[in-house]
């Protein structure tokens, strides 16, 4: 069973800095994809940025030039640098993947989520 386990949320300030982080576990064969969406009671979950596994990245128009997707392909694992934070990004936080598992079947796999507030 693959999972994806994030960590890093919390609160902070407004014009703060945060890094999450999403760990891969399981038996999986390749990683593509990765990716982080973020969601607000009410509203349906965005994309705020994802990395395919050459490294490049694609980012919503709401966080380019203050948040920084990475990846590191060997522990399996991707990263949110999150800077210059505005009330309007606190959400529950996801991560997401696109993997082959270790029976050979694509999967799309989802973080648990963790909160990030931005507050004084």
């Amino acid at each position: 069973q693959v999972q994806l386990v994030e960590s890093g949320g919390g609160l902070v300030q407004p014009g703060g800095s945060l890094r999450l982080s999403c760990a891969a576990s399981g038996s999986i064969l390749r990683l593509y994809g990765m990716g982080w969406y973020r969601q607000v009671p009410g509203k349906q979950r965005e994309l705020v940025a994802s990395i395919i596994s050459d490294g490049r990245t694609n980012y919503a128009d709401s966080v380019k030039g203050r948040f920084t997707i990475s990846r590191d392909n060997a522990k399996r694992t991707e990263f949110l640098q999150m800077s210059t934070l505005k009330p309007e990004d606190t959400a529950v936080y996801y991560c997401n993947a696109n993997v082959i598992d270790g029976t050979g079947r694509p999967l799309e796999v989802w973080g648990q989520g963790t909160l990030v507030t931005v507050s004084s």
